[in-house]
């Protein structure tokens, strides 16, 4: 018999178990911007804060999976929410790029993240 067949999320999910939790903040801000999804989430919320309701509503996902892609994006400090009555809003935390663009620097490749020309490379990438 071949190799049994997984959906990519109990893949994932079991890599996960199987791999010592990241502790460095550079690796959990980078594990962060890996996914799409995260990143269109970063680049709606550099326009304003958001009501959750209103980040979810252009993926064609569930509102758990958009929380939980929240959640990563809170822990890596990129985002904060707070819950203004009964709506949790969203709001984009720049300086915590602020580390990932000074280690980046190191290579002499990258300039310091102008958060202007990182809104115009991230809706110009989003377009497509």
């Amino acid at each position: 018999m071949g190799q049994p067949i997984l959906n990519q999320m109990v893949d994932e999910q079991h890599q996960l178990r199987h791999t010592k939790p990241m502790s460095d903040p550079l690796d959990i801000t980078f594990a962060a911007l890996s996914d799409p999804t995260r990143r269109a989430i970063l680049a709606m919320l550099l326009e304003d804060d958001m009501a959750v309701t209103d980040v979810a509503e252009p993926f064609k996902m569930s509102l758990a999976a958009i929380s939980k892609h929240l959640t990563i994006l809170s822990r890596a400090g990129l985002i904060s929410q707070e819950k203004r009555g009964r709506v949790k809003w969203c709001k984009l935390e720049p300086s915590a790029l602020k580390d990932a663009s000074v280690w980046m620097q190191g290579f002499g490749q990258f300039e310091a993240i102008n958060l202007d020309a990182f809104e115009t490379f991230l809706k110009s990438e989003l377009s497509q």
